[in-house]
């Protein structure tokens, strides 16, 4: 079987460092759609109203690689057309995205709490890559790999898009080391370091993950690094990547972090972010041999944890 041919490259440039939205026409053997606009109604109009989709047409916010797309225009199979989604207003998180390295190949970023790596969700232009985007004037940027919102600490994104599948390899494969640390509960009765390993399942649209008995299939090496006043500052090593892995590693050990709004208590949904209490966790250390140049990195974060004022003991680095 041939395979599809590549799209064409988009007629619409990004808009506060998002893409424009891309549809392929799909085929229509039973003749449902006349004209283009009978579609986008058919697919958008249960969403934002059928006043809205012709308001975009008239307003030529459709576009083809022709130009803007008519609402009587005839529908045809195979189309591509591209639009920008209205952006909903989004509360700015106040601190900025670090840049710890950057060079023709890669960027590394000291991502902080509160700020989503990619659009998902209610987070679009308030995150991490469509900031980068329009501060580095690198409009093709991607990640690739994720860091949680609510964490902070270091995001490895690809400057160049042919070389983005060799990074995420990488992070699929488990060939980078990260090291990342937190501030939780101290218990003088729990002997570290120690290895946990659990079996993890988080539902789409539940907001926690849990453990279940099971094959495990997280595991997380932790280590304490030093302690005062009932709290201890630890080393995380995870050597899988579930979801939330190391928040529900340490609140299963009766540690949760520190300000986490979700172990063991799930904060009531629509809160809004507190941000003088960020999650105690932070990406602290990348390392890996680049795939694209064979060298070696190691890249280390810039970023403190609040709950933890004062000197850092070396035991840290």
């Amino acid at each position: 079987m041939r395979g599809r041919a590549k799209p064409p490259s988009a007629p619409l440039p990004q808009r506060d460092g998002i893409d424009p939205v891309r549809l392929r026409l799909p085929e229509d053997p039973d003749g449902r759609w006349a004209t283009v606009r009978d579609h986008l109604l058919a697919r958008f109009a249960g969403a934002i109203g059928e006043a809205r989709v012709d308001a975009m047409l008239a307003e030529g916010r459709f576009v083809s690689v022709q130009g803007p797309v008519s609402a009587d225009e005839p529908y045809t199979a195979g189309r591509y057309i591209w639009f920008h989604r209205d952006f909903a207003p989004e509360e700015p998180v106040p601190f900025p995205v670090g840049v710890v390295h950057r060079d023709e190949h890669i960027v590394i970023a000291d991502k902080p709490h509160f700020l989503a790596t990619t659009p998902r969700g209610r987070h679009i232009t308030e995150t991490a890559v469509a900031r980068l985007r329009r501060e580095l004037d690198l409009p093709e940027l991607q990640p690739a790999h994720r860091l949680d919102r609510l964490t902070a600490g270091l995001v490895l994104f690809v400057v160049r898009p042919e070389e983005r599948g060799a990074y995420q390899t990488m992070f699929r494969d488990r060939s980078v080391f990260k090291e990342y640390e937190a501030v939780a509960p101290y218990d003088p009765e729990l002997a570290f370091p120690r290895t946990v390993r659990s079996r993890i399942v988080k539902e789409r649209g539940v907001i926690a993950a849990r453990e279940e008995p099971g094959e495990p299939n997280s595991e997380s090496r932790i280590e304490l690094l030093e302690h005062r006043e009932g709290l201890g500052r630890y080393r995380l090593l995870p050597a899988t990547g579930r979801t939330h892995q190391l928040r529900v590693h340490m609140n299963s050990l009766g540690l949760p972090l520190v300000h986490d709004p979700v172990y063991p208590v799930v904060r009531p949904e629509g809160a809004t972010d507190d941000w003088s209490h960020p999650l105690q966790l932070l990406a602290r250390v990348l390392e890996f041999t680049d795939p694209v140049t064979g060298g070696p990195r190691r890249f280390e974060s810039g970023l403190r944890l609040c709950a933890w004022p004062g000197p850092v003991s070396r035991g840290s680095q």
